[in-house]
């Protein structure tokens, strides 16, 4: 498990060729911003873009959003630079349309297979930029508390008297934090705009509310290579992104409990001053490649508390829970439809093993790698529970938080089922969003 947050990673020692491709240098093998690697965006990769690079960060500094931890405008642009340098297809006519369609088919084929009802979500087709657009609100949402606490803690490991005397030099200090935060949130935004599929391919209801989208141009990436017709891979994200809809919608309380666990995590965060001033000692801050290895090399790495590891738990067990559901509830709805679904299936799976948007997101956040084993246990424990308590019985876990099982739970999905048989759980909590019944009036003398 990596800890490190906001992407920041440490090189992968002894193999070149890894770092070179990965991320070792500034660039990319395409001659692309690294992701993982704010300086090349603020500094760029040579000294003949540092006169441009200072004029920008002063831009950036004198911004409106310069004085919160994340520079939004930073992260913004540096999203839309990377999109763009990544290519991003205009979306047309057509791919509206086709979009429109399978998202509208997906919600039928969905009836049988699940007993939430649709969320009336209107479909839309992005372009890539479009989803950097809409999502950005809701991504400011759930980093701005993650970044906050970590300006706090670097703010308050500050002795006093220093702060005292460093007065407008420290605010500086932020705000130049606060673009590197925006730049390199960007970073990561923009090369998962490049990835995603849809609007919750990260487990959470990225788009505005009452909206559900695909982006045409990554769905037909997804697809080449596979030998399945454009159409059946479509339909069969499109399967993914209404059943997330419909999750979502019928459980709103789950973003909650999503943010919730990365505040908990975010609320343990500390900073080890005497490890990074000991790392600094001999470093050279005029040099922007010795200050990135300082940056990369782990040493503003924060420790994880028990606390910590507990909310990480808790992160990985519900993200497990929502696409395991998502999993069995599509394979249901797809197998009669689609005899591409198996092979669709197994390249969601594959890309899932080798780190999707969800992985990315939340190991780039929080440090946390989230476990494909989980999300198989996750599956299974959903789809015994189909089989022995029915669809309704199955859905109607998600009916209130207190119903939902543990990580524990997936560990002996068996015994989560068994209990459900015994009647131990869940319990019907449906009366206690109800008013109380009024007392019997006294008897008249």
């Amino acid at each position: 498990m990596s800890d490190l947050p906001f992407g920041f990673r440490p090189s992968d020692e002894g193999d070149d060729d890894a770092n070179a491709s990965a991320g070792g240098g500034s660039d990319d093998a395409a001659g692309q911003p690294n992701p993982n690697d704010p300086f090349s965006a603020l500094f760029g990769g040579s000294p003949q873009d540092l006169g441009a690079a200072f004029q920008r960060l002063g831009q950036l500094l004198s911004s409106p959003s310069a004085s919160g931890p994340v520079n939004w405008e930073a992260a913004a642009d540096t999203a839309r630079q990377t999109v763009a340098q990544a290519g991003d297809a205009s979306v047309t006519m057509a791919d509206r349309q086709a979009v429109t369609d399978a998202l509208n088919l997906a919600d039928l084929w969905l009836e049988p297979a699940t007993s939430l009802p649709a969320s009336g979500a209107r479909a839309q087709a992005w372009s890539r930029a479009d989803w950097v657009h809409q999502t950005l609100p809701q991504w400011r949402d759930l980093i701005e508390p993650l970044a906050q606490r970590v300006a706090d803690a670097s703010t308050q490991a500050v002795p006093e008297e220093m702060r005292a005397m460093a007065g407008p030099l420290l605010g500086v200090m932020q705000q130049m934090s606060g673009a590197m935060f925006g730049t390199q949130v960007g970073q990561g935004l923009g090369t998962l705009a490049t990835e995603v599929v849809g609007s919750t391919d990260v487990a959470l209801p990225l788009a505005p509310v009452g909206t559900s989208a695909l982006v045409p141009d990554n769905v037909r990436a997804f697809g080449a290579g596979l030998g399945v017709p454009d159409d059946e891979v479509r339909l069969y994200l499109a399967l993914r992104e209404a059943a997330h809809q419909r999750l979502f919608h019928h459980a709103p309380w789950l973003r909650t409990r999503i943010t919730s666990a990365v505040d908990d995590y975010a609320r343990g965060i500390t900073v080890d001053v005497s490890s990074i001033e000991s790392a600094m000692q001999g470093i050279d801050p005029t040099n922007p490649a010795a200050l990135q290895e300082l940056v990369t090399s782990g040493v503003f790495e924060p420790p994880t508390t028990p606390e910590q590891e507990g909310a990480l738990s808790r992160l990985e067990a519900v993200l497990a829970l929502v696409e395991g559901w998502v999993d069995d509830v599509v394979d249901a709805a797809a197998e009669p439809h689609l005899p591409s679904a198996p092979a669709l299936r197994e390249a969601v799976r594959r890309a899932r093993a080798t780190g999707g948007p969800a992985q990315a997101t939340f190991a780039t956040l929080v440090g946390l790698e989230l476990r494909p084993r989980r999300v198989r246990e996750a599956a299974a424990l959903w789809h015994a529970l189909a089989q022995d308590q029915g669809v309704s019985g199955r859905d109607a876990v998600w009916d209130h938080p207190d119903l939902m099982p543990s990580g524990d739970d997936l560990d002996e999905p068996g015994a989560f089922v068994e209990r459900l048989r015994a009647g131990e759980a869940p319990l019907d909590l449906s009366s206690l969003d109800e008013a109380p019944p009024a007392p019997p009036e006294a008897p008249s003398a």
